[in-house]
């Protein structure tokens, strides 16, 4: 089951309720600028064609020439390395595959790096507090 309130993705089963969202950010190896449109095309479709299997819904995705973004909400049963770890996988084996020339150019489409940060609704200060108070109830 999925709730929305206020641009916030809450999930729910009978043991857990969550909402975990997340930048990431990839590159190609050596940053070559090989995500050419036909490429950044097929890239988004096989980034969709996952979401059930691996445990994410994309919310938005842009793929520039040398670097990919991505907001992903993961299940935290999941958990976010895993996911785009698989990500990455999938598709440099599809993507090397379907074009024979990346392959020419790279000895593997990723880098083994990656940037994850989370994304919430509010700043840590106010969790912060939040958790403070709590020691009075």
């Amino acid at each position: 089951m999925e709730l929305r309130q206020s641009d916030k993705f809450y999930h729910t089963d009978r043991s857990i309720v969550y909402s975990c969202q997340y930048h990431v950010v990839f590159c190609p190896k050596y940053r070559r600028k090989v995500l050419s449109e036909a490429v950044a095309v097929r890239l988004k479709e096989l980034v969709l064609s996952k979401q059930a299997d691996y445990g994410y819904l994309l919310i938005e995705m842009a793929v520039l020439p040398d670097h990919v973004h991505l907001l992903l909400d993961v299940d935290p049963r999941v958990g976010v390395n895993g996911v785009v770890g698989k990500i990455k996988a999938f598709t440099s084996h599809e993507l090397r595959n379907e074009f024979p020339w990346l392959k020419q150019r790279l000895p593997t489409l990723w880098t083994r790096s990656k940037f994850i940060a989370s994304v919430g609704a509010v700043t840590l200060a106010v969790i912060q507090q939040y958790i403070e108070d709590q020691k009075g109830v």
